[in-house]
């Protein structure tokens, strides 16, 4: 299974259905850029404490990655992408940094629901 999968499916477990609903919301065409942002945000937060330090990009980064890169060339990577951004290995990224990067970004957040 993709390892982003098992981070969804974590996020998801346990909740109720108007919760899973709200989750839910965030895929839709409808759904704006903010909750689209505040979901990926989410993923990457992965002990939910509202900020995302440089191992839990690093840990979304090697699930993305796999065998292809070694920990040593993500590290590489993330630290030059953060100085780049005007962070640092320490800083901690808040969800208003997140919505500031991406908002500005010009990407198009869309999600395809493969239907088998």
């Amino acid at each position: 299974m993709n390892p982003l999968s098992q981070r969804l499916l974590k996020m998801v477990d346990g909740l109720n259905f108007k919760d899973f609903v709200a989750f839910l919301s965030a895929f839709s065409a409808k759904a704006n850029m903010e909750q689209k942002i505040a979901l990926i945000f989410k993923v990457y937060d992965s002990d939910g404490n509202g900020k995302i330090s440089f191992n839990d990009i690093l840990e979304v980064l090697q699930d993305l990655s796999g065998v292809f890169m070694s920990n040593e060339q993500r590290e590489k990577v993330l630290i030059q992408v953060l100085k780049e951004a005007g962070y640092t290995r320490e800083s901690y990224l808040m969800l208003d940094d997140f919505i500031k990067v991406f908002g500005n970004s010009g990407l198009k957040l869309e999600v395809e629901v493969p239907v088998d």
